[in-house]
């Protein structure tokens, strides 16, 4: 019930902060489709008071789903602030907490060419049981390809755990929960548009085209 409350709040939080919106005229996403609504977290990666704030929602989720990892890492880049902030409130509060107890790591936006092949991508492994933080999920290409990596290096992913679920389903028909559990991880989301998109204010015109959007590439429908 704490969460159901908390959800409420982080709604808005997410409505009055902008960061979910619309477009007068459609972009192309790095997916491909064109869209009349965006989903933007840069904003508050970009300001130390509402960072502080999500990561309080953050860890409040976490308690929620009952997690106990050692360590978050963020998808880099655009989970990279979300990362690190959440590993270090998190590990300040844990009873153990003290030297050589908790990792703080940072993924390379991009590759390293020299050195150990584990720092080439990253500044400071994960170890330890493992949640992974992306901001936003529509195909979930960035967060394969980071569970891949971090796969290789043999770390415990636990679950990963979404700011927003654009709720699309990619070109095979696969939803991102879908697609994750193939690596026997569970994805949880924080908040989706399926729920966010219908309290913004949305001429007729606009609606149609989301609506149509989400005929062609929803998870489910949605009604405007």
């Amino acid at each position: 019930m704490i969460w159901e409350n908390e959800k409420k709040n982080f709604n808005n939080f997410i409505l009055d902060n902008n960061i979910i919106g619309l477009f007068k005229e459609p972009i192309k996403l790095k997916s491909g489709r064109l869209s009349y609504w965006y989903v933007n977290w840069r904003k508050i990666a970009s300001d130390v008071f509402l960072l502080d704030k999500l990561t309080n929602y953050l860890l409040s989720f976490i308690n929620h789903l009952g997690l106990r990892p050692k360590c978050f890492y963020g998808v880099p880049e655009g989970a990279t602030k979300l990362g690190i902030i959440t590993q270090y409130k998190w590990a300040k509060r844990q009873q153990n907490y003290g030297l050589g107890k908790y990792p703080l790591s940072m993924g390379r936006g991009k590759q390293k060419e020299h050195g150990d092949p584990k720092d080439r991508f990253f500044v400071g492994i994960p170890n330890g049981e493992t949640v992974i933080l992306e901001d936003v999920t529509t195909t979930g290409g960035s967060l394969i390809n980071t569970i891949k990596k971090l796969k290789e290096l043999n770390v415990s992913i636990i679950a990963a755990i979404g700011l927003t679920n654009r709720n699309e389903l990619r070109d095979d028909g696969k939803s991102v929960k879908d697609i994750i559990l193939e690596y026997n991880i569970h994805y949880y989301e924080m908040s989706n548009a399926i729920e966010l998109l219908p309290k913004l204010k949305i001429n007729k015109n606009i609606a149609k085209h989301i609506e149509d959007y989400f005929k062609k590439y929803g998870t489910k429908r949605i009604q405007l």
